[in-house]
């Protein structure tokens, strides 16, 4: 699995720009960006093919730290709480193989991970700051009609997340 970091994210991190990635399915690419809601570091993941997203809410130095289990964890509970199975969701990572991380996969993906922040902006009154993982956040994002990269016409995140799992 690839998780493309956007350039503001690799700063914040203090990395050198990694490579470009190499998968060439986007079902098993994500891209990843640091936003700020209300004063806290937050993470933001879209997955490429589908543009399901979710949200970590104050994120933590240790957690920044390690973005790759970080990002395990909190995509695993973010499909939990969309109603998918851990059956799938192990299946998933297994297909999706070992983490990597690479420069984001492409301005197609990044002008869909762009919208969905707008998303998450303008939703943000479904903002739980009592939570790190934002379930009512991501489903009000997920339920939104769009346009993705994997995907013609309109649908939502959602329900092309289950046809990807």
């Amino acid at each position: 699995m690839e998780l493309g970091l956007t350039f503001p994210l690799q700063r914040f991190l203090k990395r050198k720009p990694p490579a470009y990635g190499t998968e060439l399915d986007r079902r098993f690419c994500w891209d990843l960006h640091g936003i700020d809601l209300r004063g806290h570091k937050c993470l933001l993941a879209v997955h490429c093919h589908s543009r399901y997203t979710f949200v970590s809410y104050d994120v933590t130095p240790f957690q920044w730290a390690d973005i790759t289990g970080f990002f395990q964890e909190s995509l695993t509970e973010s499909l939990l709480a969309s109603g998918f199975s851990q059956r799938q969701i192990d299946g998933y990572l297994r297909q999706a193989g070992a983490v990597s991380i690479t420069r984001t996969h492409g301005r197609r993906e990044v002008a869909f991970l762009n919208r969905a922040w707008d998303d998450v902006l303008s939703l943000d009154f479904c903002l739980n700051t009592d939570s790190q993982a934002q379930s009512l956040l991501d489903h009000a994002v997920n339920t939104r009609p769009g346009r993705c990269a994997g995907f013609e016409g309109i649908g939502t995140g959602l329900e092309r997340m289950a046809s990807s799992l």
